[in-house]
């Protein structure tokens, strides 16, 4: 007798039919997505294929054109603006740029989370900016140093103590490591395995970078742009782990991986 396999455990994230369209533009159509607990889930995708939009809709800043978000079985378009505050406390968000407020200070930047939430004390606050400031890497005298006084690498690790403190189910990263060189980049990506290995959280992660997608994933999806494909072609190409990128059965994905531009050029040369 052959034992049955393991049940997922229910998605924490569930996109059903999400489209979005801005204007005359279609970004994302008919997308079909589970998110499981605990997973590390990495997008990739050329630019303009909806990675950062799809972000955006599973926190909420965006309401699908067609079809829905649900975060444990709840429709997100069905909670009240406060309902819908009180569940982004529960996602950490990385953005590209780090997002810092420049005229706070990095101790405020990343409390700015915690005082919006309540309930804590400002010894408990100041314990928990410590905490979170030393796990990412950064000293106790950064805590007053100013975002202007950071170099890149800094204020993503900033960013990323900011949403950390929080304690989030959901960890989102948008392009955690565009701009920064080979070695910040791996110090990124280390906070983010570390961030998995020290609790129980669910981590989405935008980006062009394959030592991230090889390094972190568990799981891995790659969207094409709506614009360049049939009006029966699905926009999700691959859906799967990182191993089997490199032997996908699209062509596409295969380009995608390997950083060729094949016939890219004469499309972007015809493009108005």
């Amino acid at each position: 007798m052959t034992d049955s396999p393991t049940p997922l455990p229910a998605p924490i994230v569930q996109l059903r039919g999400v489209s979005m369209q801005f204007g005359p533009q279609p970004v994302l159509a008919g997308i079909d997505l589970d998110i499981y607990p605990q997973d590390t889930l990495c997008v990739i995708g050329e630019s303009g294929c909806g990675k950062t939009v799809l972000l955006k809709l599973i926190v909420g800043l965006l309401r699908p054109t067609t079809g829905e978000v649900l975060f444990e079985n709840t429709p997100l378009h069905k909670l009240s603006e406060y309902e819908l505050t009180r569940l982004r406390l529960r996602v950490g968000f990385l953005f590209q740029q780090a997002a810092l407020f420049d005229s706070l200070n990095v101790f405020d930047n990343v409390s700015f989370g915690l005082r919006a939430k309540g309930g804590v004390t400002d010894e408990q606050i100041a314990a928990k900016v410590r905490e979170r400031v030393l796990e990412v890497g950064l000293p106790a005298s950064s805590e007053q140093k100013m975002p202007a006084e950071l170099s890149g690498g800094m204020r993503k690790r900033v960013g990323l103590a900011r949403a950390l403190a929080l304690d989030p189910d959901v960890m989102l990263y948008d392009e955690p490591t565009t701009g920064l060189d080979p070695i910040m980049t791996d110090v990124i990506n280390e906070l983010i395995l570390q961030t998995r290995t020290r609790r129980p959280v669910t981590s989405v992660i935008v980006t062009h970078e394959l030592r991230t997608v090889y390094k972190c994933a568990s799981r891995v999806v790659m969207l094409y742009p709506r614009s360049r494909l049939g009006p029966d072609e699905r926009q999700v190409l691959y859906d799967g782990p990182p191993g089997g990128l490199a032997t996908a059965d699209d062509a596409r994905v295969r380009q995608f991986v390997e950083g060729e531009a094949r016939d890219r050029l004469t499309e972007l040369k015809d493009t108005p």
